[in-house]
């Protein structure tokens, strides 16, 4: 089974908060140059070595551990298919790994707040309703950055109801389901949501 494949599997390491300033053996620069000549073995050394480093530094940049997760697997992946591109008079291999685990991170980060923005903008412009206008006026006016700060007015019960009717894709009788709660008290959960919302905006009726 080839890295390509095997990193697919891998594993959060034990020791998975290990401190970043543990060092890199200095055979690491060695494991490298065979990691760059495909060499199976070393590949799966390097990792042994140097997965529980990459993956704290993820889980510090992104605050999620599944997404931690995937960062530790696209590190190494890069590692297998750019081992040759490795120079070490530019710098040690622990420093390598750490620029690629925290840039791979930070991109994780920003794709995962735009899916958010974007599903939550989309969801407030689409919403159906026959005598309120709060849809078209969001898709016309709001921006991404006034919307996430809207957000943040709602309470915690009309937040969850949004999340799942506008982020999620739930049917108002879905997530009265969901909650447990009747459907009128849903309808008008999210009612009240979307009005606080247009009134946090700052946009008229």
């Amino acid at each position: 089974m080839t890295p390509q494949h095997q990193v697919v599997s891998l594993v959060v390491p034990e020791n998975a908060n290990a401190a970043p300033g543990e060092s890199v053996p200095s055979e690491g620069h060695e494991l490298v140059a065979l990691i760059a000549a495909r060499n199976e073995e070393a590949f799966s050394e390097l990792y042994r070595r140097t997965s529980s480093l990459v993956y704290g530094v993820a889980l510090r940049v992104t605050r999620d551990s599944v997404l931690a997760q995937d960062v530790l697997q696209e590190t190494f992946l890069q590692v297998w298919q750019e081992a040759a591109r490795f120079d070490s008079k530019l710098g040690s291999v622990r420093g390598w790994l750490l620029t690629i685990a925290h840039r791979r991170a930070v991109d994780r980060v920003r794709r995962e707040q735009s899916s958010r923005d974007r599903d939550t903008t989309y969801g407030l412009a689409s919403i159906d309703r026959d005598h309120d206008s709060v849809a078209e006026v969001v898709e016309l006016r709001a921006e991404h950055r006034r919307v996430r700060a809207a957000l943040e007015t709602l309470s915690p019960l009309q937040r969850e109801a949004i999340d799942l009717a506008y982020v999620q894709g739930m049917t108002q009788t879905q997530v009265a389901d969901q909650l447990g709660i009747p459907l009128g008290t849903a309808k008008t959960r999210l009612r009240d949501g979307l009005l606080k919302l247009r009134e946090s905006i700052g946009v008229s009726a």
